[in-house]
């Protein structure tokens, strides 16, 4: 279940994942081209470029601008290295985001201050979520830093600091490269703490730099060594004896899988505890995809007052409770009401671990503590064994008559019905957040959604950054009509690579979720000609099929064509519905998220 860094295999040479295969006990990047290469040629942006290949990146995304054009063609000239050409900064970073997803890290390449100004909207998104992408800008030729020189793309000042300082807020480290001298140091440091880090690292680099060689450049780069994270010995133990102590007291605990399982790395070491434990199982929103939907004791998602069915009134009535990797916040926590206890709860951090109300252990990791932990609790079953007792299935929607309008609910019935392991699943902010969740995922379907962040147009742009990285999978993106027209351009891109991903527009004229929350007419939108558009970017080049449905039968049609037919190309189903057909969980959980936002200021 963890994702690895280099995991999917390419058409190109395949890379070692980092930090698998520990050696003397360090980790170890391996060199996957060991042929020598001339001085002429041991450029720092050779370096560059064999450095994200040798941490599992094949593929970045980028938008050319005069800063960084010398460095793109260092890249581009990278045997395992293509460039993906987007059509804005903010896709580019939004389609490195989503390769992360896949990959384990995503790069993307953009230039100075118009476009790391634009780009910084994604990678701010991809902190939020854990995820390392190298962000790699092309910065001011070396001789300007100290000159006192007005640069076009700048705010007219002499002071070139803004981009940097802005990055320092959304990025782990920052890196200025501009001299030779300390080059070497600052991009292998800036790449290791995004890996070691889990989050967007931001290098510059100054224009006339990329195509020189320098005596640290001089051979073929050293691999990485990447010392592991260690827990501290003492602390694991006495963390695991008091949370067994804690969970076997209790009479009918749950486990609940959380979002930051991913940068833990600790997916499979959950599935263990759930395994050792027969607790019954839950995930939280943002970590659905995380463990196994297909596991004996997994009840759903547990999202307060819209959790799957007879998920929360388990979890909420458990007197134990162990969160792996939690993340509460206004939106998950459905506007602050859930009916949790704090001294119920065992709370597990990436390396830290809290028991109830104390105490807490640090320097703790998160998969270490739930393998020890897996080998001294006591099966009990009687959570799972109460879920049983009150579940009733999911009931079918009524089926809709010939020629009447399709409803939301019809729609994500069908979709169910296209997923296997051989497919993903994209989520757009919106109505689809709470459709999808309700979506079973066989085993090995892949399911990503940005909840922390929610930026509207994310999916457009991860779709085509996870399609890349994981070929050997059909994505399924579901977006939203207000959504889709803020990011719509790198549909191109998506034909211009080949994918064969299916994007389910859904036209419902306007930000739905923004409606449920708080309705105004900022709210309704210019409706396009969605698939008039996309037959437009298409102009004939790639394979492209577009429709649009209306009524079931056309969507069943619809459904078949693009499995079938055209299963090699990409497909655009445009989906009509009705302005006020949501998900039942999307009208409670806007109505608790506006009376959240809507609290009177407390008197002072």
């Amino acid at each position: 279940m963890d994702t690895k860094i280099g995991a999917i295999d390419e058409c190109k040479p395949t890379m070692n994942d980092v930090g698998c295969i520990p050696q003397n006990g360090v980790c170890v990047v391996q060199d996957s081209h060991p042929t020598p290469i001339t001085t002429a040629e041991a450029t720092l942006g050779r370096h560059v470029a064999r450095r994200l290949v040798q941490i599992g990146v094949n593929d970045i995304f980028s938008v050319p601008g005069d800063f960084n054009l010398t460095l793109l063609d260092h890249l581009i000239a990278e045997p395992g290295l293509t460039n993906i050409g987007c059509c804005n900064e903010l896709n580019a970073g939004y389609a490195s985001d989503g390769y992360a997803r896949s990959r384990g890290v995503g790069a993307c390449v953009v230039t100075f201050t118009v476009g790391g100004l634009s780009v910084i909207n994604a990678i701010a998104g991809a902190y939020s979520e854990n995820l390392p992408v190298i962000c790699i800008v092309g910065g001011p030729n070396s001789n300007d830093y100290g000159t006192n020189r007005i640069l076009h793309h700048t705010i007219g000042l002499p002071d070139f600091s803004q981009e940097f300082r802005c990055f320092q807020t959304v990025t782990c480290y920052q890196a200025i490269v501009n001299n030779l001298e300390d080059a070497h140091e600052q991009i292998d440091t800036a790449i290791s703490t995004a890996l070691k880090e889990s989050k967007p690292v931001y290098i510059s680099i100054s224009c006339n730099l990329a195509g020189i060689s320098h005596p640290t450049f001089s051979r073929e780069p050293v691999p990485f060594s990447l010392a592991p994270k260690l827990s501290n010995q003492m602390g694991l133990e006495a963390a695991v004896e008091a949370a067994a102590d804690f969970l076997n007291k209790a009479v009918k605990p749950v486990m609940v899988a959380g979002p930051k399982l991913r940068v833990a790395k600790a997916c499979e070491a959950f599935v263990e505890l759930a395994d050792a434990s027969g607790y019954a199982t839950a995930v939280m929103p943002s970590a659905k995809g995380r463990v196994p939907e297909t596991h004996p004791h997994f009840i759903g998602t547990y999202w307060g007052a819209v959790s799957t069915s007879f998920c929360a009134e388990i979890v909420e009535s458990a007197d134990a409770y162990l969160f792996a990797g939690p993340i509460f916040n206004d939106y998950s926590s459905v506007g602050y009401s859930l009916l949790l206890k704090k001294e119920k709860a065992i709370m597990v951090q990436p390396d830290w671990v809290v028991i109830g109300n104390g105490p807490a252990f640090g320097c703790v990791l998160m998969k270490d503590f739930l393998k020890a932990l897996s080998k001294r609790i006591k099966k009990n079953t009687a959570s799972y064994e109460n879920y049983r007792r009150i579940y009733v299935p999911d009931g079918q929607p009524l089926k809709c008559e010939p020629k009447e309008p399709l409803r939301v609910n019809i729609l994500f019935k069908h979709i169910q019905q296209m997923l296997s392991k051989d497919t993903a699943v994209i989520a757009e902010t919106g109505d689809s957040w709470f459709n999808c969740q309700k979506l079973k995922l066989p085993e090995g379907c892949g399911y990503e959604f940005q909840m922390q962040y929610g930026s509207i147009g994310w999916s457009v742009g991860a779709t085509l950054g996870y399609a890349q990285a994981a070929k050997d999978k059909r994505v399924i993106a579901c977006i939203g009509d207000g959504s889709f027209q803020v990011t719509c351009q790198d549909v191109t891109t998506m034909l211009r690579c080949q994918q064969k991903a299916i994007i389910f527009l859904i036209n419902n004229g306007g930000y739905t979720i923004e409606v449920e929350i708080h309705d105004g007419p900022y709210n309704v939108i210019k409706n396009w000609n969605y698939t008039a558009l996309v037959d437009a970017i298409h102009n004939g080049e790639g394979k492209c099929w577009t429709t649009k449905v209306l009524y079931e039968e056309e969507l069943i049609e619809a459904i078949e064509t693009a499995t079938g037919e055209k299963k090699d190309c990409f497909c655009f189903i445009e989906v009509l519905l009705h302005k006020d057909d949501t998900s039942k969980e999307l009208l409670e959980w806007g109505s608790r998220v506006s009376a959240a936002n809507s609290r009177p200021p407390n008197p002072q």
